[in-house]
């Protein structure tokens, strides 16, 4: 009797630390149709977030796109058109050759790095100041998890489902798997509850595996640069002996004859230049044109290294582990025919 006592008061005393909160979780039971339909509507808002995430980064790919092409027609074209400039990659061209050492093209190949970097600093580096892809991207992979995340607490309180439960649901839903080790690993619940999202050593994974498969340039192709480059040390190579002729001339003159033959050779080559400079910059405009556009459409559309590879990544992710789950059960449930 004494010990049947005991058991009631403990049992009472059970009741009471638990709180209320507590025990009407304990009390709800969602059935596993319910949970099915939860997670068939989890894809479909998964789904409409992308579509929006993807509107976002669009318009936000055209503003930067819009920026560099200004930038692009302000500041490149006219410094690399300028008479200075063409005299200054003449000396860099004479130098590259000088050095080569009988490697083929490299004049042409150290001339297209020089102007690869000199776009970065002149266009892309001060376009970035205001916005750049990366900046878009994050951006889009953050609005994409926020806009799933409220679909899913509207979800659980279309179906009166207690923010507990579904918390253990959304923890059991992989978003990112780059295990192991673990940190490279989350669910959508830790996605959804991480702010901001880039404190998440998993999210860190994510984008480092994005920027692994990325594709070459955010601007005009490596290739097309190239092409500028070729075009230009070809046309100063061609330039060099007419320039040696007039060297040549300048000498057997004398040195004063001599220094106004060369003042005068360089005014007239900087008049032939200005007549030519039109035709150069339209040729320049065209080929970065068409190689920048081709560089966009990369970056927004490329499934792997484009703005929206994370997106489409954690989709793929959240979305696939809940459709298996759904055949899974399905395929349980299937009755057993027997022969």
């Amino acid at each position: 009797m004494l010990r049947t006592l005991m058991l009631a008061v403990l049992l009472v005393l059970a009741g009471c630390a638990t709180s209320p909160r507590e025990q009407q979780v304990a009390t709800v039971a969602v059935s596993q149709d319910t949970w099915r339909q939860v997670d068939r509507q989890i894809v479909a808002a998964s789904k409409s977030a992308i579509e929006q995430a993807g509107l976002y980064a669009r318009g936000s790919m055209e503003h930067w796109r819009r920026l560099v092409y200004e930038r692009t027609e302000i500041q490149f074209i006219p410094w690399f058109s300028s008479y200075w400039t063409q005299e200054w990659l003449a000396v860099k061209v004479s130098w590259y050759a000088a050095s080569a050492e009988g490697e083929e093209d490299a004049a042409a190949r150290r001339l297209a790095i020089y102007l690869q970097e000199q776009y970065r600093e002149q266009v892309l580096a001060p376009v970035a100041v205001e916005i750049d892809p990366e900046a878009i991207r994050a951006n889009a992979t953050g609005y994409y998890v926020r806009l799933l995340n409220q679909q899913v607490q509207a979800i659980a309180q279309r179906h009166r489902i207690p923010p507990e439960l579904m918390s253990r649901r959304l923890h059991g839903i992989p978003a990112i798997s780059l295990g192991p080790p673990a940190a490279r690993n989350a669910s959508l619940y830790e996605m959804a509850h991480t702010e901001p999202l880039n404190t998440l050593p998993a999210y860190a994974a994510l984008i480092d595996h994005v920027n692994k498969a990325a594709i070459t340039g955010s601007g005009p192709s490596d290739a097309v640069i190239a092409t500028v480059a070729e075009r230009t040390s070809e046309k100063i190579e061609a330039q060099f002996a007419t320039r040696g002729a007039a060297g040549a001339a300048a000498a057997v003159a004398g040195k004063a004859a001599g220094a106004l033959i060369s003042v005068g050779v360089a005014g007239i080559r900087a008049i032939i230049h200005e007549g030519e400079r039109p035709e150069m910059e339209t040729q320049i405009r065209k080929s970065l044109s068409a190689a920048f556009d081709e560089a966009w459409f990369q970056s927004l559309k490329h499934p792997l290294s484009g703005v929206m590879a994370p997106v489409y990544y954690l989709a793929e992710e959240i979305e696939g582990s809940l459709v298996a789950a759904d055949l899974a059960n399905r395929a349980v449930e299937l009755p057993v025919i027997k022969p």
